[in-house]
């Protein structure tokens, strides 16, 4: 069973001494690959003590630097300190509309009846005239 880390313990190791990542709620102690990162240390050190996942899926590391991970995995974060990650919202959700999936025969149907009514409308007026 792995060892579990509470973020109040990782957040300690955030220097060049001792440095801890949490990428994917597994955490990683880092501070013998500082002068070896290709990105630079910096790059690592700036994420040290805390949730790196996104910066890391950010940069779209190679399948080499996902099996060297392995070599740092201490173990994972406890999970009353995990996220949950929300999940991407549908085009529906953020426009306020009903649950219609974006794409779908509704989404085109509000913008056929404003042209047939703007075409009636422009028939009538220049009938008029």
């Amino acid at each position: 069973m792995a060892k579990v880390f509470k973020l109040e313990e990782i957040k300690e190791h955030n220097n060049g001494k001792s440095s801890w990542l949490i990428i994917h709620d597994k955490v990683y102690d880092v501070t013998k690959f500082l002068d070896e990162h290709p990105g630079g240390e910096e790059v690592l050190l700036e994420q040290s003590g805390k949730d790196a996942t996104e910066s890391f899926e950010d940069v779209g590391h190679s399948t080499d630097a996902r099996e060297l991970m392995k070599d740092y995995y201490i173990g994972d974060l406890h999970e009353d300190d995990r996220v949950v990650k929300p999940s991407k919202p549908s085009s529906s959700a953020t426009s306020g509309s009903s649950n219609v999936p974006t794409g779908s025969w509704t989404s085109y149907l509000l913008p056929l009846a404003m042209a047939i009514a703007a075409a009636l409308v422009y028939k009538i007026f220049s009938e008029k005239q």
